[in-house]
């Protein structure tokens, strides 16, 4: 009776097993496609050193259309950074056009200077779910990809300062 109970025990584990893994075939493809569109943002905040909001909408509906992603297609975001910390008085987001920030203190402006540092991070849930005699077990699995880069237009409101002084770090004075 003993080996009928461990042969039925053996049996059960190794069939979760085979559902755990094909389970976490479908996430790398999942995770791939996260790391591929945080990629593809950065290209973009590179050439402009912010995101702008239009290029955000884009993103976020090829995204949430993607067969991969569409069951927790609203807890997608894109977050860009001036500073790795999460507070929105850094963030690198903006308008579509530019020349609207030109008059604005540097402090409010979403873009960065050439050679300055930009954060760009994309956040999803993968739903891990496992279904066993009917039930359906699962579970949240919050993953996010960052990529941090360095924009690449020079923008005239900002002092551009790499240059004037022997000591990198430092800082301009407004005249």
């Amino acid at each position: 009776m003993r080996a009928f109970a461990k042969s039925i025990l053996i049996s059960i584990l190794v069939t979760v097993a085979i559902f755990i893994f094909t389970n976490f075939i479908y996430f790398f493809p999942w995770y791939t496609t996260l790391i591929v569109e945080t990629f593809n943002v950065t290209q973009i905040v590179a050439s402009d050193n912010y995101l702008k909001e239009d290029y955000k909408e884009e993103v976020l509906e090829n995204l949430k259309d993607r067969p991969i992603f569409k069951k927790r297609a609203d807890d997608i975001e894109i977050s860009v950074r001036k500073e790795p910390d999460d507070s929105n008085e850094h963030s690198a987001e903006g308008g579509n056009d530019a020349s609207v920030y030109e008059n604005d203190l540097d402090d409010n402006k979403p873009y960065r200077q050439r050679g300055e540092p930009v954060t760009v991070t994309i956040k999803a849930v993968y739903p891990f779910s496992i279904k066993l005699w009917g039930d359906t077990l699962e579970r949240e699995l919050p993953v996010s990809f960052t990529l941090k880069t360095i924009g690449l237009k020079h923008y005239k409101d900002l002092e551009y300062c790499k240059y004037l002084y022997d000591d990198p770090d430092q800082k301009c004075e407004r005249s």
